[in-house]
């Protein structure tokens, strides 16, 4: 579903394409065409995989197309590049073995020992390790703040703040960041917008003031559960330099054939994610309705906090619900377990639902992110209680997936 200030139908025509005679297209087209044209030799509709780990050179230091070592650059990494970077409106992108290795690289250019980093206070925890466990002992410093108030955002800022870290939506609790509004209060620091939840077609941070777009391109962009990737999309060229130079330096590639499959995945974003859309506002709808429901989180619902900077910044609200369960002690809650044990228990219920880490993907996924995704957080100020559970909505039938949860909250304390 998407909203009535919708985005996902504008041109996408990146900077570098400005001059180019082709008219610009909207994004169902980017997505299926982007980033690459048969070649003259075999006209091949698909993108070839360049399974090669080197490349001959017609002289010393002579490159026949571009490319040397795989390690450095390769045709199909290149054409997965660019195709998120049209999708992105942007000038360039990077892709990498995974959006940790992404993250790690963007981190170590623009931080340095004794600057300060900003980020939200329900990051991934993944992020958060990294930042507080890798970074933090290189003397780096970090503050958590709730990403959806624009104004504490601007008042953690301090003048050693190099990098302002934002997810919108956030994992796992969907809070909603102004991007514009960050954008305008980040002085001399860099913003970096992690848009895993919401992919390029609900939203393009650039846009919005952002300096670095990341993504963990394991998610929507691959969209099938079967590839590990992550990017990293920028509009500042001499910024980019400097992600390549420690992508090749550290070895982070993707292989090519992730990359072929993450470029192939990306042809049908546009259908996915309206699908994806579609279902998770039926399914954040049917759980507010539920007595073992305590609270539900989806940008996508009115009371939903950051309803009104979703709906103009995005063109719709994602595929991903997360959920409270109510504590059975409550003599109108239907179950006798307690919250924990309630959230627990409803993951262990469902069918199409399956109990797994990760999302984005064509499957319906559920978790208890403090015993999984965000165990690492456990005893900090970033913990995430017990009682919440997080849904990635997949594009099946959305009746069948709301009968799974019917009868998984109906089965709860029996």
């Amino acid at each position: 579903m998407t909203n009535n200030d919708a985005t996902n139908n504008d041109v996408t025509q990146t900077p570098h394409e400005a001059s180019n005679s082709r008219p610009a297209r909207r994004f169902a087209t980017a997505a299926v065409r982007a980033g690459y044209t048969p070649d003259s030799l075999h006209g091949s509709i698909n993108m070839p995989i360049y399974a090669s780990s080197t490349f001959v050179q017609d002289g010393i230091n002579q490159l026949r197309g571009g490319f040397e070592y795989t390690r450095c650059g390769n045709p199909t990494i290149a054409g997965l590049e660019r195709a998120i970077a049209d999708l992105e409106r942007a000038a360039h992108c990077r892709a990498f073995s995974s959006g940790m290795a992404a993250t790690d690289a963007i981190l170590r250019i623009l931080l340095a020992p004794g600057s300060h980093i900003v980020m939200p206070n329900d990051v991934y925890g993944g992020t958060h390790r990294l930042i507080d466990a890798v970074f933090g002992a290189w003397g780096i410093e970090h503050t958590v703040v709730d990403i959806g108030d624009a104004d504490a955002v601007a008042a953690a800022i301090q003048p050693n703040t190099s990098v302002i870290w934002v997810e919108t939506p956030t994992n796992p609790l969907l809070t909603i960041a102004d991007i514009e509004a960050i954008a305008k209060a980040k002085g001399d620091a860099k913003l970096v917008v992690d848009n895993t939840f919401a992919s390029p077609y609900l939203q393009n941070p650039l846009d919005l003031g952002a300096d670095v777009v990341l993504h963990s391109t394991t998610k929507y962009l691959g969209g099938h559960s079967d590839v590990v990737g992550g990017a990293l999309i920028t509009n500042d060229a001499a910024l980019d330099e400097q992600i390549d130079f420690i992508r090749g330096g550290t070895g982070a590639i993707p292989s090519v054939f992730d990359a072929y499959l993450t470029a192939r995945g990306i042809k049908t974003l546009a259908v996915r994610m309206e699908r994806h859309c579609a279902n998770a506002q039926a399914v954040a709808e049917f759980l507010v309705s539920r007595p073992e429901i305590a609270e539900v989180y989806y940008p996508g619902l009115e009371s939903h906090r950051g309803h009104d900077v979703a709906k103009r910044q995005m063109s719709g609200f994602g595929g991903m619900v997360s959920a409270r369960l109510a504590d059975g002690a409550n003599p109108h809650v239907p179950h006798g377990l307690g919250a924990k044990e309630a959230a627990e228990a409803l993951c262990l219920n469902t069918v199409e639902f399956e109990l797994a880490e990760s999302l984005g993907g064509v499957e319906s996924l559920i978790e208890v992110p403090a015993g999984m995704t965000h165990q690492s957080v456990t005893g900090t100020t970033l913990e995430i209680t017990a009682d919440l559970v997080r849904l990635s909505v997949g594009i099946e039938d959305v009746d069948d997936l709301i009968a799974d949860l019917a009868q998984a909250l109906d089965r709860l304390g029996t």
